[in-house]
C-alpha cells in the first residue's frame, strides 16, 4: 500500500510563520527557517510553505527566505503564493521547491496549469483550493479566502486536474484552525472526482482525527496541518506510531 504522508504547512507572512482560524485572525508563530529544520529532522514526509499574502498583495513571493528555508530541508517541498506565470514556477523552482503550488494565480488563468505542466511535469504542479460552503455548494475563495469566484469547487477541481495539475490541495474554510476534524464531507466529494493524490488541509485537532480521515477516507492520500504541529499538540512521531498501531501505512520516522 502506499504510504500516508504527513506535511505540515508553514503559512508566512512578512518573513514569519502565523496561523489563524477560517483564514483570519493570524497570529505569530515561529521563524519558517528554524520550524522547517525542525520538522524536516523529527519525520515529517513533506512540506509546505505559502507565502498567504502575496496574491492578495499583487506582488510575488519573497524568495530569499524561501531559499534560507529550502536549504535546511531534505524532504520535498512545495511552495505557493503569488505563482501568476510560468517564470514564476521557474523562480521558484530555482529557490529550491520541489513543487508549486498555484491557487488566485490558476484562477485567473487556468492555462498556467498546462503550460506549467507540460514545461515541467504533472508532479511539479499542486492545484491549492480554498473552499467554502455558501448556498448549499462547495465554493472556491480565492487570495486567501478573501474573494468568493462564484466557482463549485468539484468542478474547479476536476478541471485543473483535466489541465495537468498533479496534486490537490484542499484547503476547508470552514474548518481551518477550529480543530474540531478534517472535513470529510468535502474530501469525500473531491477525492471521488479525481485520479491524482488528494491532500487534506484544515480542521486536524488531534492524532484521532488523522486517523478518521485515512480510515474513512482510504482515498486521501495525506493530512496536512498546521497549528496542532507548531504549538507541540502533536508529535508528528507519536501520530506516525499512533497510525501504524491502526494498520495505517506511513514511512518510518
Amino acid at each position: 500500500m502506499i504510504t500516508k504522508r504527513i506535511i505540515p504547512c508553514l503559512d508566512v507572512r512578512d518573513g514569519r510563520v502565523v496561523k489563524g482560524v477560517n483564514f483570519t485572525g493570524l497570529n505569530d508563530v515561529s521563524s519558517p527557517v528554524e520550524l522547517a529544520k525542525y520538522y524536516s529532522d523529527v519525520g515529517a514526509d513533506e512540506l509546505v510553505f505559502y507565502d498567504i499574502t502575496a496574491s492578495a498583495e499583487g506582488r510575488r513571493l519573497f524568495t530569499d527566505i524561501l531559499c534560507e528555508t529550502a536549504r535546511t530541508v531534505f524532504i520535498p517541498l512545495t511552495v505557493g503564493g503569488g505563482i501568476n506565470t510560468v517564470e514564476d514556477f521557474d523562480r521558484v523552482l530555482k529557490c529550491g521547491a520541489d513543487k508549486v503550488s498555484v491557487n488566485s494565480g490558476a484562477l485567473k488563468n487556468p492555462q498556467l496549469i498546462r503550460d506549467a505542466s507540460r514545461k515541467y511535469g504533472d508532479q511539479c504542479v499542486v492545484l491549492s483550493a480554498d473552499v467554502k460552503r455558501k448556498d448549499g455548494e462547495f465554493r472556491v475563495f480565492a487570495k486567501g479566502g478573501r474573494e468568493d469566484t462564484g466557482l463549485e469547487a468539484v468542478s474547479w477541481i476536476k478541471k485543473g486536474v483535466s489541465l495537468g495539475a498533479g496534486e490537490i490541495v484542499l484547503n476547508s474554510i470552514d474548518t481551518d484552525g477550529v480543530k474540531g476534524g478534517f472535513d470529510l464531507e468535502m474530501l469525500e466529494a473531491v477525492s471521488n472526482a479525481v485520479g491524482v493524490p488528494v491532500i487534506a488541509s484544515g480542521g486536524a485537532g488531534s492524532i484521532g482525527d488523522f486517523v478518521t480521515l485515512f480510515t474513512s477516507l482510504p482515498r486521501v492520500d495525506a493530512g496536512l496541518a498546521a497549528s496542532i504541529f507548531h504549538f507541540g499538540e502533536v508529535a508528528i512521531p507519536e501520530l506516525k506510531s499512533a497510525l501504524k498501531a491502526r494498520g495505517i501505512p506511513v514511512r518510518e520516522v
